[in-house]
Formats: C-alpha cells, sequence, structure tokens
C-alpha cells in the first residue's frame, strides 16, 4: 500500500479539494450512497450533501461500498435537496443537475466551469425532481449509445465526476 502513494486521513482531509459538491436526491440505496463516497474520495471532492430521505453514514451497508471514505469525505444533511442547492447558490455554487432534459448539455461538450458547482444526482427511479430543475443553472446528460437510457446513480456518479475534474485538471483549473 505505501508503494500507491495513497493519502492519510489526515492528509487527505488537509489536501487542496476540487470545487466540485455532490448532492444526492432521494437516494435509496445505501450502497449506491457508499459507492459515491468511495468515488468522491478518488477524485477529491470537496463534499457531498445527502438529502431527503437518503441514508446517512454511519452505517454498514454504506461502509460495505465506501471502504472509510465516509471518514475522508465531508458530508452534510439536508431535510430536503431544494435546501441544499439554496444554500449553495448562496455560496456561490453553480448547480446542475445530471439529467435528460431538454437542453441539456452533452457531459463531453460541458465547458470547464471557473467557479465551484454542485451537481445533483437524482432517485433511482425518479431521476432528479423536476421541482429542483429551475433552481439548477443547467443539467448534464451522459450520452448514451444503446437501448437504455439511464444508469446506475453510482456509475453516472463516476462517470460524471472523473469527466468533471479530469476537464478541469488539464485545463490547469483544479485547485
Amino acid at each position: 500500500m505505501d508503494e500507491l502513494g495513497r493519502k492519510s486521513v489526515e492528509e487527505f482531509r488537509q489536501a487542496d479539494k476540487n470545487k466540485i459538491i455532490v448532492v444526492l436526491d432521494n437516494i435509496r440505496s445505501m450502497h449506491n450512497v457508499g459507492s459515491v463516497f468511495r468515488t468522491s474520495d478518488a477524485f477529491l471532492i470537496e463534499a457531498i450533501c445527502l438529502c431527503g430521505y437518503t441514508p446517512q453514514p454511519p452505517h454498514r451497508d454504506i461502509h460495505k461500498t465506501a471502504l472509510g471514505a465516509t471518514e475522508t469525505v465531508d458530508w452534510i444533511h439536508f431535510a430536503t435537496t431544494s435546501e441544499a442547492a439554496q444554500q449553495l447558490k448562496e455560496r456561490g455554487y453553480k448547480i446542475f443537475a445530471v439529467e435528460q432534459t431538454e437542453g441539456s448539455i452533452s457531459l463531453e461538450k460541458f465547458p470547464v466551469m471557473h467557479e465551484p458547482i454542485a451537481v445533483i444526482f437524482g432517485n433511482e427511479v425518479e431521476g432528479v425532481d423536476d421541482a429542483l430543475l429551475p433552481l439548477c443553472d443547467g443539467c448534464i446528460e451522459i450520452p448514451q449509445l444503446g437501448m437504455k437510457h439511464s444508469l446506475n446513480i453510482s456509475v453516472a456518479a463516476g462517470i460524471v465526476l472523473w469527466e468533471l475534474v479530469r476537464s478541469s485538471w488539464f485545463m490547469g483549473n483544479s485547485s
């Protein structure tokens, strides 16, 4: 493990984070929540907002997939996702839902952001709540070529977060 150059919990906490906050909108699965924690750790994401009935740590089933990332990634619970979005807007974050909507921006065309952003991932069945879309600065859509046009939330989070971090990193805009 030493050869991999992994950060300790303390080194992670002190590291400069990418100015991205993940917002989970009423996610049902503890495994999905744990997976998003693990992905957020991997990409030095600033924090996660757990909204509505999204499960919160500590829980054995979250830990099973997070593998300790609940100890490194900051998180906060909000009673509603709209409350989280409002607070993030007040803090200067641009808000984007990951959702297939008219006018959504295909992920590969999403511009490099020079301000902090929050990305909302929606419920496994319903997606991002339609009532949240007016609070967003836009929507990001993951291009999909097959018959199915949805991805598991943990897979979608991995794809979107990597692309946001990668594009900022290669453009010299990482924190």
